[in-house]
C-alpha cells in the first residue's frame, strides 16, 4: 500500500517540475522570437543558438531532477529536451553553413558549435544504447558551457583564406570534433564511475574546489589589470533593467573578484589540512565556504555579463575584447559555477545518484569503449593534419603549440590504452586517467588557442 501511494504521488511532483521547466522555456523562447519586428527575422542564427541553450538548460535541469528523485517522467522529458536542443543546434549549424557557403569547421566558433552537436548526439547514444540514463547530468552542463562560449565567439561571416580552402580541412576538423566529443563522454562516464565506486565525498570536494580555484586564478590573473588593477581608476556601468544603469568603480569589481577567489580557495586549504589530520569541522567549513563561493560566483558572473560603457570595453594584454563578452572570462566563470554546483548536488543526494547509476563494471567498460573510439580518431586527426600541413606549409610537423598539445593528448590516451591492455589497469586509476585526459583535451582545444597563439590561430 505504501509503495502504491508513493507511485501515485511521484508523477504529481514530476509533473510540477516538467510544467515549470516547459513554461520557463516557452516564455523565454517566445520573448526571443517576439523581439524580432518582422517575421523574416524570427529564425536567425542568434535565435537558434538561444533556443539551443534553453533546451540544453532544460534538459540538464530535468536530468538533475531525475538524479535526485528517480522520477521516470523527468528522464522522458529530459530526453525530449535534449532532442529539441539537438534539433535547434542542427538548425544553427545548417543556417551558418548556408550563410558562410562552407562547412562550419573553419574557426573556433564553428568547431565549438559542431563539438556541442556531437556531444549531444553521443549523449543520446550512451543513454539509449548503453542505458547510462543520468549521463546528461554531466554532458549537458558541458554543452551549456559550450553554447555560452559559442555565443560569445560569434562574429560576422568572412570569406575563407586560401589556406582554409582545402578538402583536408573538413576531414581533419571533423575527426578532431568527433574525437573530442568521445573524450568528453569518457570523462562523464569516468566521473560516474568514481561516484558509484564510493570515492570519498571529501575527495570530490578537493577536486572540484581545485578545478574552480584554477579557473578563478586564471581569470583573475588575466583580468585584474584589465579592470584597472587594485589601484586603477575608471567607472563601469552595470545594466540593471532596460534603461536603468548603476555606476560602479572598476577597482571595486577587482576587489570583488579577489574576494570570490579567496572564498573559492578556502575549501582547497581545508581539504589539504583534512587530508593531514581528518576532522568533521574542517569539512563543514569547506562545504559552507563552497556554498558561499557559489553565491559569489553567480553574482560575479551576473555583474560581468551586465557591464556596459566605454570603461568596461577597454582592454589590454592577451584578451582584447570587452569584459562582458570576453569568451575566456565568461566561459571560465560559467564552468567554475557548474563545477561547484555539481559537488553541491553530489553532497546533497549522493545515495540517490548511486542507486540510479549502472554497475561499476559496466561504467568501466563503457569508458574504455569511448576511449577506444576517441583514440583512432585522434590518430587520424594528427595524420590528416600533418598531411594538410605539408601541403600548406611544406612541412609535416612544425612544433606549433597546437600540434605539440595534440601530440600530448594522443600520448595521454595511448598511455591509458597501453596500461589497460598490458598491465590490466581497471577501476579508479583508469577513471582518474580518463578525467585527466579530458583536462588535457580542454587545454588543447581552448587554452592553446588563447594562451599559446601560433600557426593555428584560426582554430
Amino acid at each position: 500500500m505504501a509503495q502504491q501511494e508513493t507511485a501515485e504521488r511521484q508523477p504529481q511532483g514530476g509533473k510540477t517540475l516538467i510544467v515549470l521547466a516547459g513554461l520557463l522555456i516557452a516564455l523565454l523562447l517566445s520573448t526571443a522570437l517576439l523581439s524580432g519586428s518582422r517575421g523574416a527575422d524570427l529564425l536567425t542564427e542568434t535565435t537558434l543558438l538561444y533556443a539551443t541553450l534553453l533546451f540544453y538548460v532544460g534538459a540538464a535541469a530535468l536530468y538533475l531532477g531525475f538524479g535526485l528523485r528517480a522520477t521516470e517522467a523527468y528522464l522522458r522529458w529530459a530526453s525530449i529536451a535534449t532532442w529539441l536542443g539537438l534539433a535547434a543546434n542542427t538548425a544553427a549549424l545548417a543556417h551558418h553553413w548556408y550563410q558562410a557557403g562552407h562547412p562550419p569547421l573553419t574557426n573556433l566558433y564553428e568547431t565549438l558549435l559542431s563539438f556541442v552537436w556531437a556531444l549531444a548526439v553521443l549523449t543520446v547514444v550512451a543513454q539509449g544504447r548503453y542505458g547510462v540514463r543520468v549521463i546528461g547530468m554531466i554532458t549537458m552542463p558541458l554543452a551549456i558551457a559550450g553554447v555560452v562560449l559559442v555565443e560569445q565567439l560569434r562574429t560576422a561571416v568572412h570569406p575563407l583564406s586560401p589556406l582554409l580552402q582545402s578538402n583536408w580541412l573538413q576531414v581533419h576538423v571533423t575527426l578532431a570534433i568527433l574525437a573530442y566529443a568521445a573524450c568528453a563522454v569518457s570523462f562523464a562516464l569516468a566521473v560516474m564511475f568514481l561516484i558509484q565506486d564510493r570515492v570519498e565525498t571529501r575527495t570530490f570536494l578537493a577536486i572540484c574546489s581545485a578545478a574552480s580555484l584554477a579557473i578563478y586564478a586564471s581569470v583573475v590573473a588575466a583580468c585584474v589589470r584589465i579592470w584597472g588593477g587594485l589601484a586603477g581608476a575608471g567607472w563601469a556601468e552595470i545594466a540593471i533593467w532596460h534603461g536603468l544603469r548603476l555606476k560602479a568603480p572598476l577597482v571595486l569589481l577587482s576587489w570583488a573578484m579577489l574576494a570570490a577567489l579567496a572564498v573559492v580557495a578556502t575549501p582547497v586549504a581545508c581539504c589539504a589540512l583534512d587530508f593531514r589530520k581528518p576532522g568533521k569541522r574542517l569539512m563543514q567549513i569547506a562545504k559552507r565556504c563552497l556554498l558561499a563561493s557559489i553565491l559569489l560566483q553567480g553574482l560575479s558572473l551576473a555583474v560581468l555579463l551586465r557591464l556596459k560603457g566605454p570603461s568596461a570595453a577597454a582592454a589590454s594584454g592577451r584578451l582584447p575584447t570587452p569584459l562582458g563578452s570576453n569568451p575566456f572570462v565568461v566561459t571560465g566563470l560559467v564552468s567554475a559555477l557548474l563545477i561547484s554546483m555539481f559537488f553541491l548536488v553530489l553532497a546533497w543526494r549522493r545515495a540517490d545518484l548511486e542507486r540510479l547509476l549502472p554497475p561499476v563494471e559496466l561504467l568501466d567498460r563503457i569508458t574504455y569503449r569511448a576511449i577506444c573510439l576517441a583514440f583512432p580518431l585522434l590518430t587520424l586527426t594528427i595524420a590528416t593534419g600533418a598531411y594538410w600541413a605539408n601541403q600548406a606549409w611544406g612541412s609535416y610537423w612544425n612544433w606549433d603549440p597546437k600540434e605539440t598539445w595534440a601530440a600530448i593528448t594522443w600520448l595521454v590516451y595511448a598511455l591509458y590504452l597501453h596500461m589497460r591492455i598490458t598491465v590490466g589497469w581497471r577501476g579508479r586509476r583508469a577513471a582518474y586517467f580518463a578525467v585527466a585526459g579530458f583536462a588535457v583535451v580542454i587545454f588543447t582545444f581552448f587554452g592553446v588557442t588563447y594562451l599559446l597563439r601560433g600557426m593555428h590561430a584560426f582554430v
